[in-house]
């Protein structure tokens, strides 16, 4: 250990992570339980987000990791991501397209973060995490199980100097089993999974499905894992270390395919739009597109027929409840088939509306955005980027006035209003400011430094002059 960085360690080795006071009832803002750093400010309503005071360190690359840890920075967290110097998160360079010289992949799931370049293979780097992992409520990663430990950096070794972290690690299999020492990327898991099995024509051959859903789930499960962490915390006042993975996650999606098949022993098929259990429940061609109509009860159906004057159906024996229409499945689509052949999609939709069968247009990207109910929830989110300029990805602002009760716990008696710039679900007590950028590789290296862990102006110095951190020169 470095001199500088040897003092450095004794003048913070009490610092301990944010407390979670901010969020639940019998706790004090500003006020930290023992061990807790204390946190400025106090609960004044929309003035606080629900995570704020929570600090999270971001070891994640790719997709799940990042995308849970970006929905936690939505929600208020301080978010500090390690990358490596130089080349950064795998996504900055998937690509085109670019913006610039930013790939839109990394932009769409790392807002909201702090970007510190630290090279984990040097010895003063590893000591970089270490003293940010001592100030922080979360860690996430998504290493391969047990390399963190040989690093230094696992979750028993860093626990014993801050026994309030949550450790959440991300991986493709788990971190015990056959395959735990496996790479596992979204489309591997899918495929393993069985999602893939499942998705694709009728017939046809297996698909991937067309947005990472396995990384996706598993950012929701490790953000969903993590929050649940936090109040366990409040109740215990200890961390915790969750084994988040993608093959458990996109498995546990399986849902009724799965008990399907563990209960009834029945093996199951791809079905293209369509549903195995409800007809007509599926996609359909109109004279200039798609449309789904999704008649889910026998109420529906009804009502289906007479949009599309056909009550003859009605009467059919054959067809008059949901068990019949699957056992006669192939005329009856066929008879639909050909009626929706008959006008365009626009046409359908202005039929359909306010007769109770839900139906929908099959989108293009662009016609996703311009979708009115889209444009109303403001899911569309705009940033000032350092480098690309002015940017765009999906997301929304909430703002909420909540009456007589604490962040993330009950809600009652909510207004909402929206813009875009957040997360896609309401909330209950909070009015955020506006989002921050995507980061450059190392943007926040020296802010960090200087600021989160309290180092020198010289031990900064030495930390860059020795390649173990890096700050990125463009800002």
């Amino acid at each position: 250990m470095s001199a500088p960085l040897g003092l450095f360690r004794n003048r913070v080795g009490a610092l301990r992570p944010a407390a979670f006071t901010s969020l639940l009832p019998g706790t004090h803002p500003g006020r930290s339980p023992a061990g807790g750093r204390w946190i400025s400010g106090t609960l004044t309503g929309g003035a606080l987000r629900p995570l704020e005071g929570v600090r999270v360190l971001d070891l994640t690359r790719v997709l799940a990791g990042p995308f849970a840890t970006m929905i936690l920075g939505d929600l208020g967290a301080e978010v500090v991501k390690v990358e490596r110097p130089g080349a950064g998160d795998d996504t900055r360079a998937w690509g085109p397209p670019f913006i610039s010289s930013e790939s839109a992949y990394f932009l769409s799931v790392n807002r909201n973060k702090k970007s510190v370049a630290v090279d984990m293979k040097h010895p003063r780097g590893v000591e970089v995490i270490q003293e940010l992992a001592g100030v922080c409520d979360v860690l996430v990663e998504n290493y391969l199980p047990g390399k963190l430990r040989q690093m230094g950096l696992g979750y028993e070794q860093l626990s014993r100097g801050n026994p309030r972290l949550i450790y959440c690690s991300i991986s493709g299999y788990g971190q015990t089993g056959p395959q735990a020492q496996s790479p596992g990327y979204d489309s591997i898991i899918s495929a393993v999974s069985g999602m893939m099995h499942i998705t694709g024509p009728q017939d046809g051959e297996p698909v991937r499905p067309g947005v990472a859903m396995t990384d996706m789930a598993t950012g929701l499960y490790a953000h969903g894992a993590v929050m649940a962490a936090l109040l366990q915390r409040h109740n215990t006042g200890r961390g915790v270390h969750i084994d988040c993975n993608l093959l458990s996650s996109q498995v546990s999606c399986l849902s009724h395919i799965a008990a399907n098949y563990l209960n009834a022993g029945k093996e199951a098929r791809r079905w293209g739009t369509a549903h195995e259990s409800i007809v007509p429940y599926q996609g359909f061609r109109t004279k200039d597109g798609y449309i789904i109509v999704a008649a889910g009860n026998d109420k529906q159906f009804v009502r289906m027929c007479q949009v599309l004057q056909m009550v003859e159906l009605t009467e059919e024996p054959k067809y008059k409840t949901n068990n019949l229409r699957v056992q006669n499945r192939q005329q009856l689509l066929q008879t639909l088939s050909e009626r929706l052949l008959q006008e365009n999609t626009a046409y359908w939709l202005r039929r359909f509306q306010g007769s109770g069968v839900p139906v929908g247009p099959i989108n293009s990207i662009q016609e996703v955005f311009a979708e009115p109910q889209v444009k109303h929830n403001g899911l569309i989110q705009e940033m000032q980027h350092p480098a690309a300029g002015l940017i765009a990805v999906p997301g929304r602002k909430t703002f909420i006035t909540s009456r007589g009760r604490s962040l993330c716990v009950a809600v009652q008696s909510v207004s909402v209003h929206t813009e875009p710039n957040g997360p896609a679900v309401r909330f209950s007590s909070f009015s955020p400011s506006g989002p921050t950028p995507p980061p450059l590789i190392g943007q926040h290296t020296v802010q960090v430094l200087r600021d989160t862990l309290s180092y020198s102006d010289d031990v900064i110095k030495a930390l860059l002059e020795s390649g173990a951190v890096a700050q990125n020169e463009a800002i």
